[in-house]
């Protein structure tokens, strides 16, 4: 990214540089220095929006965050999240109900090439086993002859399920991730879509399992994708899935780590709304975060 303007370039590289020293102060300061030279770059406002919250000086920040949205309407840094995150809902239910898919596309298109190892060596990623082990105690010793990965990132689910599966449906906001996906030889098919439009366009009771690993973080309102699961699944298809849970048992909500976390009752909910039999609620951690074990949990649901 560049502003077009030298100097202003050089500033924010400084500011960044200051800012991962924790040196939010001469972030600041740098990131106001790189807006007097190109007061429209909305990297620098969302960069002065963050040093700015990180000193505690939040209504300057809420501003800044705003400032970013207004110039960059698809919101590709998550100045939205970091809104809803600090309880500012200036752009309604829209705002919330999921993470922006330029944010989400943008993110996973630079992770795409590394995501796999830093998930498992970094973060001790353990989602595609959990589930795993969870759709094979609903359905013991079934093999599935359609199954849609949702999110299906650089395919890692795919890849642990690949022997319980006969055609696997791959669908992803990000076209990185769907080349990565590609190179693992699994799919029958693989889409760059947002989730709702793609299962609305399914053939109807077209598969018998839909399968959504750690994708749920980045989506608050979980309500038509479960409509849009149910309606493309078999009468006694499984849909499967990993959540970030909150402590609270109501709603979901924005966390600091601008994931989405639900709340149990909030899933039972959403599920008997769609249709859907609970099968199982297994509390258990999927991921790390800053070496703790971060609380979520999977859940297996029933067409019936």
């Amino acid at each position: 990214m560049s502003s077009g303007d030298l100097a202003a370039d050089r500033r924010y590289q400084w500011g960044l540089g200051a800012a991962e020293n924790g040196d939010h102060e001469a972030a600041r300061d740098l990131f106001a220095q790189t807006l007097d030279l190109a007061p429209n770059w909305a990297p620098a406002w969302f960069a002065l929006a963050q040093a700015l919250e990180n000193l505690g000086r939040l209504d300057e920040a809420v501003k800044a965050f705003s400032r970013t949205q207004e110039l960059a309407p698809e919101d590709p840094f998550g100045a939205g999240l970091c809104l809803a995150r600090l309880g500012i809902q200036n752009l309604g239910a829209k705002l919330m109900s999921a993470a922006p898919q330029a944010y989400v596309r943008t993110l996973f298109d630079q992770y795409a090439a590394t995501f796999d190892s830093h998930l498992v060596e970094k973060l001790a990623y353990r989602g595609p086993q959990l589930l795993r082990a969870t759709i094979e105690r609903g359905a013991p010793g079934q093999i599935f002859q359609r199954v849609l990965d949702l999110g299906c990132g650089a395919g890692l689910f795919a890849a642990h399920f690949r022997d319980l599966g006969e055609a696997f449906v791959g669908v992803d906001l990000s076209p990185a991730m769907i080349a990565q996906a590609r190179t693992k030889n699994i799919y029958t098919s693989l889409v760059v879509a947002d989730l709702v439009d793609f299962l609305r366009n399914e053939v109807e009771a077209s598969a018998d399992l839909a399968v959504a690993a750690d994708v749920f973080v980045y989506i608050g309102d979980l309500a038509p994708v479960f409509a849009g699961v149910f309606q493309a699944l078999k009468p006694g298809g499984f849909f499967a899935f990993s959540v970030q849970k909150q402590v609270e048992e109501e709603g979901w909500r924005v966390g600091q780590d601008l994931r989405y976390a639900h709340g149990r009752a909030y899933l039972v909910a959403c599920a008997a709304a769609a249709g859907f039999a609970v099968r199982e609620i297994a509390e258990v951690s999927t991921r790390k975060d800053r070496g703790q074990d971060v609380p979520g949990a999977v859940v297996l649901l029933e067409r019936i």
